[in-house]
């Protein structure tokens, strides 16, 4: 097998800041206690100069609080349900780290191609590339004065289907190679104290080599919106439109539990599917009506919920 491209490797390359990014962050409507520990975390683990400054102004003495903090490996994890927002953060909350920081942040998203075709090898190699070109744009990054150039962000999204445990009976050779990969990837940028950090997004925790989740340090938990977000999102969006008080209330029960499913929406049900609609059935001749909303919002399913299989 010849070695790999970066085309083959990643789906694109994201330098941060970035307005996009920052727009879309601001509109993740319900995560802000995310946002800021995620900030922080990450800015940590990619300059790690901002810790001891830190340390030296209010705790001149905690050598070791400091270096327990540094000795983290550079992975987090997000799991939690489809649609509930973890893979917009982990696509935009590199503009976040970058502005705290005052420097830039490049994000790697792994393709979910790099599982290879199943040839003897062939994982293994692609794994080993992606993490081998995120530590030699890491290494650029390193400064021999202490803080970091900039940092780098490896997103492997969908993680379960790169990195599951290798506990199964089922799982092939090559599979397992390739999570011992991943495994050396994590501790090189880890030994190796390089501006960089990766995080893994997945809806089947379970499925993840405990290996890995050992190494997280952080695995943070989303899940769908409540009646008062729900109530949020849908208020900001149709209240200008003359809808009332009440009729916002409508909408909230009609995307929440019933006796029939005893989950909600999620929030790309609201904002992918529920409001498009709503729009899409008015546009072009009429007005958006609050009891033609209602309709479609009772017509309409939420995502299931995603089961993993023990």
């Amino acid at each position: 097998m010849n070695k790999p491209s970066l085309e083959d490797l990643f789906e694109s390359r994201i330098n941060y800041p970035d307005f996009d990014a920052k727009d879309r962050l601001s509109k993740l409507v319900g995560l802000d206690d995310q946002i800021s520990r995620l900030t922080k975390i990450l800015s940590l683990l990619i300059n790690s100069e901002s810790l001891k400054a830190w340390a030296d102004k209010y705790h001149p003495e905690a050598y070791s609080l400091v270096d327990t903090v540094l000795r983290r490996p550079p992975l987090i994890i997000f799991s939690g349900d489809v649609g509930s927002g973890k893979s917009e953060l982990a696509m935009t909350i590199g503009d976040s780290v970058a502005r705290q920081e005052k420097i830039d942040i490049t994000l790697l998203p792994l393709s979910l191609s790099s599982r290879g075709q199943g040839r003897v090898g062939e994982m293994t190699q692609l794994v080993t590339a992606a993490f081998e070109h995120a530590v030699t744009e890491a290494n650029k990054l390193k400064s021999p004065e202490g803080k970091a150039r900039g940092g780098v962000i490896l997103l492997i999204d969908e993680a379960d289907a790169l990195a599951q445990s290798r506990e199964s009976s089922q799982m092939h050779h090559e599979d397992r190679a390739g999570v011992n990969a991943f495994i050396r990837g994590i501790d090189r940028i880890a030994n190796e104290q390089l501006p960089a950090a990766i995080i893994m997004c997945t809806n089947r925790l379970g499925a993840l080599d405990p290996a890995i989740k050992r190494r997280a340090a952080d695995i943070m938990e989303f899940k769908r919106p409540s009646a008062e977000l729900r109530a949020f999102v849908l208020s900001n969006t149709f209240s200008p439109l003359g809808f009332s008080t009440v009729d916002i209330q409508s909408l909230v029960d009609a995307t929440g539990a019933d006796d029939e499913v005893d989950y909600g929406f999620t929030f790309s049900d609201l904002t992918q599917r529920l409001i498009p609609s709503i729009v899409l059935d008015a546009y072009p001749t009429h007005k958006v009506s609050p009891d033609k909303a209602l309709v479609i919002a009772k017509d309409m399913n939420a995502t299931p919920i995603f089961m993993e299989q023990v």
